[in-house]
């Protein structure tokens, strides 16, 4: 029976994070799925998030500028997995201001997940919380939602995405 290939798409979990520099070995990073890796891979993970901020729009605004502009930067120099991080973050600020805009608590489910379904989305069977709009947060997500689309947009992003894809699909 052939041994089964890895996919170079699906983000590799069993990578050892706190050993890893994906900027000197960027070739382990994978994009993955939405926001996966986004509080793992480093250095990315501690040069973005002390920016990452979704309290209020004010704050918004100004942490998805400045992470707009950590995106840029790492596009100037070629460095698809920080900008990939940073669209990443981006991503995060949208989702968890939205979470936070349908639910005042941040909690969307009813009841602990369980342990065997710790870090997996989902409501594993659990009851959904009401919804309490709260328009703040909805205008905070709407902020992060723009610097997000402008991010993945952005057609040297794309291009940078496409190469990096083309040189992992090449690694075996």
């Amino acid at each position: 029976m052939a041994a089964k290939q890895t996919d170079n798409k699906a983000f590799n979990y069993t990578l050892d994070f706190d050993k890893t520099d994906f900027r000197k070995n960027p070739e382990l990073y994978r994009v993955g799925k939405g926001e996966q890796g986004v509080l793992l891979v480093e250095p990315y993970k501690s040069e973005i998030l002390p920016h990452w901020r979704i309290k209020t729009p004010e704050i918004a605004r100004e942490s998805s500028e400045k992470i707009y502009t950590l995106f840029e930067a790492y596009l100037e120099q070629e460095d698809f997995v920080g900008a990939d991080m940073a669209r990443k973050f981006l991503q995060m600020g949208y989702t968890r201001s939205r979470r936070y805009a349908n639910h005042k608590s941040g909690k969307k489910y009813k009841g602990p997940v369980p342990d065997d379904k710790k870090g997996q989305s989902g409501a594993h069977g659990r009851d959904e919380l009401p919804r309490e709009i709260d328009p703040v947060k909805a205008e905070s997500a709407a902020i992060f939602k723009a610097k997000w689309d402008q991010a993945k947009q952005n057609p040297e992003y794309l291009r940078l995405k496409e190469a990096f894809q083309t040189t992992i699909a090449g690694i075996k």
